[in-house]
């Protein structure tokens, strides 16, 4: 007689079974945890290696470099001066002239830049035949090298046979020496800034405006505002935060300023015209640390023009609030 044998597990078996799938689906579920609060971290790690690379350490590095003295010729002997860099400047007419000449040019050059930048992107807020034709051509100028845009202007600008001058000879305007004189040559290289950018900060504005409710533009319309008074008192203040944007990537701009004065001057272009007219702190950074073999010295003018910004911020920031302000109050 065959015993039919029992095909259950015995209940040692079973207990052990289930032990070890809740053990590996706890295991799972740790990792789970932890992939969810690193994988993140992981993610962004790449950033911060390239940032804190080529960021972060030559950020620290110049600043450790405008304490000491130090020579191009031998760029790893450093001898420590402390702050005499910082108090050469303040005792330099040649920095206080290229703060004078960043001021200049970048207030001649933001301005007129942000505010043909604001009626271009009025303009093609509106339905036009062929919007997206000029939406890129307003990016073709950002589009263009520095150096072939400036060469460009180089030649609109010759003194002898330069087509502004041509134009200007039109209409009774005597010859104008744009890149030996004081504001002309400032002028000038403005010029090229405001090509270069005006096209960029006009979609920047153009996508503000597009995010602007129609219910904003319908409510003025049916009070009788014109498109005028609609642009004043329904587009400018939808804008107020981007408007503040572009004053302050345009600040940086303008305080960082090097290619187009260095290429508008051509050889020895580093000083800014024969008498310094338009040598902006980029230059004179470039020529102090490459033609003069300070590093020190040019490490020190480097984070002058990153404390100038820090001290330009809050008072942007003071106005905004201020104006928010007396809005609110009104």
């Amino acid at each position: 007689m065959t015993v039919q044998q029992d095909t259950v597990a015995p209940p040692a078996l079973e207990g052990g079974a289930a032990l070890r799938e809740r053990r590996a689906a706890e295991r799972r579920s740790r990792r789970y945890r932890r992939d969810v609060r690193w994988s993140p971290y992981a993610f962004v790690a790449p950033f911060f290696l390239f940032f804190t690379a080529f960021g972060l350490f030559p950020l620290l590095y110049t600043g450790w470099s405008s304490l000491h003295r130090v020579s191009l010729h031998d760029p790893t002997h450093m001898e420590w001066a402390g702050l005499h860099n910082y108090t050469r400047l303040l005792e330099d007419e040649f920095f206080w002239n290229a703060l004078r000449n960043t001021f200049t040019i970048g207030v001649i050059s933001t301005v007129p830049q942000l505010l043909m930048a604001l009626s271009i992107a009025h303009l093609l807020n509106y339905r036009l035949r062929g919007s997206m034709f000029f939406r890129v051509a307003m990016l073709t100028p950002y589009a263009t090298s520095v150096a072939a845009a400036t060469l460009v202007f180089v030649l609109l600008f010759g003194r002898d046979y330069g087509m502004v001058n041509w134009a200007l000879g039109l209409v009774g305007i005597d010859t104008v020496d744009w890149q030996n004189g004081d504001w002309s040559s400032q002028i000038a290289v403005s010029s090229i800034v405001v090509w270069r950018w005006t096209g960029y900060n006009a979609l920047i504005y153009l996508a503000a405006m597009q995010a602007v409710p129609n219910d904003l533009y319908e409510s003025a319309a049916l009070d009788g505002a014109s498109r005028w008074r609609q642009f004043l008192h329904v587009t400018i203040p939808s804008l107020r935060p981007t408007i503040l944007f572009t004053i302050v990537v345009s600040t940086i701009g303008a305080t960082q300023l090097f290619g187009e004065p260095l290429l508008f001057g051509g050889a020895g272009g580093e000083k800014g015209g024969a008498s310094h007219q338009f040598q902006t702190l980029g230059l004179y950074m470039y020529e102090q640390g490459w033609f003069n073999f300070h590093l020190g010295r040019a490490a020190a003018i480097a984070w002058a023009m990153f404390l100038i910004l820090l001290l330009i911020f809050p008072l942007y920031f003071a106005l905004v609030r201020a104006l928010r302000k007396n809005r609110e109050e009104a």
